[in-house]
């Protein structure tokens, strides 16, 4: 059906008197590459701060955290530590001490939650050591500089910190203020500052090493908790299922999944209604589909009514249309993948659009392209342009030439 294809690309490139018309066909195409590539810039917006939040979670936390559900913590861990260690998928795990605690230093002070851990097991769990952007693990084991703490790069500044300053901890663990006990201080010098890019990390927490932990919060020999990694941190919930299986009742573990599932639901929530939302762009420009090709049938009615008489059958005519409006829809998916796919690799390679850290966790806006996303947009943006066509086909082969040709 060759002249199927050679009559709708006429059609497509009218000229003179039909000037309109082609004004109204680019305007359908420009709808079309205005959704698809909104389509698959949010796409890989959401997959990339999906990713980017994920992967910044698990480097400053844990795959699965074993915890005690009392609040005397976790006696004779040593031996509980060697057990999980045996777990299958199990690579690495080291004792913490998490509890929260206030810091002052000589111009302000605020509310921290301070993690107690062995920094030579840590590094082995977590990505901190990393992190640590000025002063080191070195410095932090050396008590030749006191008791060493770490703190997040927002909340030193906050304190208005440097390396080698001193800070005060407060715990009011084991004390009961109304009967005038006083809370239990401890001086520790600032021996690193890291930065995860987490806000909600940067700006709160604090290290200091497991030993000076216990003393602070009245824990002698005991840990609140094991940091366990896996070899494959997607397997995460079935580990710490196999393991709170065999786990005495007073202990819990959890995978990190689990620990922000209202962070990751509210993701994928957010992510489900935002293609919902933004395929509407595409069912817009659609409609503009709908009426350019509806208005080409009105203006090709003399020419629709002259194949008809020289046999070209009904299904010839509605496929010069759906010829017509496939190709719409294809150039504009076309172009406007090319055009999200450039803007996307524009923003990953230069981070021009930034974001507030304290609102979004990380203080640039990722991206992650996932081939998946295109083939399902492209599909999508053709899908939705040839369901278009379907009327203005069926008007265009329904025209009977007697009737036209009559007032002609």
């Amino acid at each position: 059906m060759g002249y199927v294809t050679f009559i709708a690309k006429r059609y497509l490139r009218s000229k003179q008197r039909h000037g309109f018309l082609s004004m109204i066909t680019l305007i359908s195409v420009l709808g079309v590459i205005v959704g698809t590539a909104a389509l698959i810039i949010a796409l890989a917006m959401m997959r990339g701060f999906e990713v980017e939040v994920k992967s910044r979670i698990v480097g400053t936390t844990s795959h699965v955290t074993v915890f005690s559900r009392k609040t005397n913590g976790i006696n004779g861990w040593e031996s509980l530590q060697d057990r999980l260690a045996a777990y299958p998928r199990v690579t690495a795990v080291a004792p913490f001490i998490y509890y929260k605690a206030a810091i002052s230093s000589s111009e302000n002070n605020d509310g921290v939650i301070v993690r107690g851990i062995l920094p030579e097991r840590e590094a082995s769990v977590s990505r901190l050591a990393e992190c640590t952007v000025r002063g080191d693990w070195r410095m932090a084991e050396d008590s030749a500089y006191g008791r060493p703490i770490l703190l997040g790069t927002t909340l030193a500044s906050r304190l208005n910190t440097r390396l080698g300053d001193e800070v005060v901890l407060y715990s009011l663990r084991g004390e009961t203020l109304s009967e005038g006990q006083p809370p239990k201080i401890m001086k520790f010098v600032v021996a690193g500052i890291f930065e995860t890019g987490m806000y909600e990390y940067d700006a709160s927490l604090c290290y200091i090493r497991l030993a000076d932990a216990q003393k602070l919060f009245l824990l002698p020999a005991l840990v609140t908790g094991f940091q366990i990694k896996v070899d494959d941190w997607n397997l995460a919930d079935q580990v710490a299922a196999s393991i709170e299986k065999d786990l005495d009742p007073g202990l819990m573990a959890t995978d990190w999944k689990q620990m922000h599932k209202n962070l990751f639901g509210w993701m994928e929530i957010e992510r489900r209604w935002a293609i919902i939302a933004l395929s509407l762009i595409v069912a817009v420009a659609a409609f503009n589909i709908v009426s350019t090709l509806i208005m080409v049938v009105i203006d090709k009615r003399r020419e629709i009514a002259v194949l008809k008489t020289l046999g070209v059958p009904s299904r010839g005519i509605g496929a010069i249309f759906r010829w017509q409006g496939i190709t719409i829809g294809t150039v504009g998916t076309g172009v406007g993948i090319s055009l999200g796919l450039a803007l996307c690799w524009v923003q990953k390679t230069f981070s021009l659009v930034s974001l507030p850290p304290e609102i979004y966790f990380i203080d640039f806006l990722p991206v992650i392209v996932d081939p998946r996303d295109v083939i399902i947009v492209a599909v999508l943006a053709v899908l939705i342009s040839f369901v278009a066509t379907i009327y203005p086909a069926r008007r265009a082969s329904k025209l009977y030439p007697v009737e036209i040709l009559r007032y002609e």
